[in-house]
């Protein structure tokens, strides 16, 4: 059993001094005191829990910066595609584990101890399924070991590139499958992944437009009860097409068509009517966003606040990983608000409250939901995720309570995080990842052959 004395920490019931956390053998919290003198394993600073990032496409690491010019391809979202759908076509098995192995170690160090794999590199550059239906699975699982990071995997069924059933794009013949080629690659994850600690697997029908009803129900029965995450309603041209293929906008035909519940994570679905906003959150499906991914491929601002007025959920994801920083994800979520009310503070949660604190709280809840994992809560029976954010910071100095998590979301740099433990496990110390030189060297050596190639 360890023990770990912080000599803040925010707990479900708030903030508290002088907290100790008992963890066992198995990296699960079994008890949290409050009020205690440090009785060694001492950390000063203030300890908050590890973030769940609901959405991360970890080999989009690589490709990070390449669609950054203006031009017929990458002036909008579907060129951005094009191009990754290029780079992901010389990718292997080593090239994805070196790729996402730096990802999770940026993910870690900025403050995310647990992430959902939404995973459609499947099969090999020419599109056939390799020996073992789960090769890129495992290099998912490589690489969240040697970050430590928590890992709920998703692998991606993709049937067709048209809304009602159209064919795929040469682009994804990487990721296309059938249902019952899925259910097996979904068996297969299953299995290759047992080794990753406190691992979940989950199912991601990848689009409205990429499913049938038919397919769509076949997908989701593999989940057997775990999370089910799906983009929905990205770009005006995806809500477009869809009404145009059945007069129904994309949210509104999978609402209707599947039994959304507390288990699925719609991810984006930037571009909604109040009325879906309002279906949404009765069915209390997460509504995953990634502020950052978002501003980059010009998708447009989910509309928060009716949300939380129908007592909806959210989390965030880091999607492309073209930059990973947790406080990053949170401040522009509300300043995508703030742009387009022309208002302030519009996320807290009422007169005289934290934005910062009920940004974080939030995407906490929405998360872990969204990964089905026991994580986001410094409690007995959950993961002993935690994170020490350094409170002799310039930003953080003189600060307490919420006005720690306010001046990390708004005002402080990424060297406010100090140390973090997942599982129990130290791997983040003095704000470097315990494998980083490791990781960040192989990750060089990739890149370099891939953009000679």
């Amino acid at each position: 059993m360890q023990r770990h004395h912080f000599a803040h920490a925010l707990l479900p019931e708030g903030w508290a001094d002088d907290v100790t956390i008992a963890v066992d053998d198995g990296g699960w919290i079994r008890s949290v005191t409050a009020g205690a003198p440090a009785d060694g394993n001492g950390h000063a600073g203030v300890a908050v829990p590890g973030m769940p990032n609901l959405h991360s496409h970890a080999f989009q690491r690589g490709m990070a910066g390449l669609a950054e010019r203006r031009g017929a391809m990458e002036g909008n979202f579907w060129g951005w595609r094009e191009v990754m759908y290029r780079f992901l076509a010389v990718l292997d098995p080593d090239d994805v584990a070196a790729i996402a192995a730096q990802a999770y170690v940026e993910m870690v160090e900025s403050g995310f101890t647990a992430v959902a794999e939404f995973h459609y590199l499947h099969h090999d550059p020419q599109g056939r399924p390799y020996a073992d239906a789960a090769e890129m699975a495992g290099a998912i699982g490589r690489a969240a070991v040697e970050s430590g990071i928590g890992l709920t995997h998703l692998p991606v069924f993709y049937g067709f590139g048209r809304f009602g059933g159209g064919p795929a794009d040469p682009g994804q013949r990487r990721f296309v499958t059938t249902p019952d080629r899925f259910a097996r690659l979904v068996e297969a994850s299953r299995s290759a992944l047992a080794a990753v600690p406190d691992m979940a697997v989950g199912v991601a029908p990848h689009s409205v437009r990429a499913v049938t009803a038919e397919t769509l129900a076949a997908v989701v029965a593999e989940a057997a009860g775990g999370p089910v995450h799906i983009h929905v309603a990205e770009q005006q041209r995806e809500v477009d097409e869809c009404l145009a293929w059945c007069g129904r906008r994309p949210v509104d035909w999978l609402l209707d068509e599947a039994a959304v519940d507390g288990r699925w994570c719609l991810v984006h679905a930037t571009h909604v009517t109040p009325a879906e906003v309002a279906r949404m959150a009765a069915a209390r499906a997460v509504v995953g966003l990634c502020p950052i991914t978002e501003g980059n491929l010009g998708d447009g601002i989910f509309p928060v606040p009716a949300l939380l007025e129908g007592g909806g959920l959210l989390g965030i994801g880091s999607d492309s990983n073209v930059r990973i920083d947790v406080a990053e994800e949170l401040r522009l979520l509300e300043y995508g608000q703030r742009l387009r009310d022309e208002a302030r503070n519009v996320v807290a949660a009422g007169a005289g409250q934290s934005t910062g604190r009920a940004l974080f709280e939030l995407a906490l809840d929405g998360g872990a939901r969204a990964l089905g994992r026991r994580v986001g809560r410094l409690a007995p029976g959950y993961r002993a995720d935690f994170v020490l954010l350094d409170d002799g910071h310039p930003a953080l100095a003189g600060r307490s309570g919420d006005h720690w998590l306010d001046a990390w979301v708004f005002a402080a740099d990424g060297r406010v995080v100090k140390a973090v433990w997942i599982g129990g496990r130290p791997v983040v110390a003095d704000g470097r990842h315990v494998a980083r030189d490791a990781v960040r060297r192989r990750f060089g050596a990739t890149m370099r052959r891939l953009m000679a190639a």
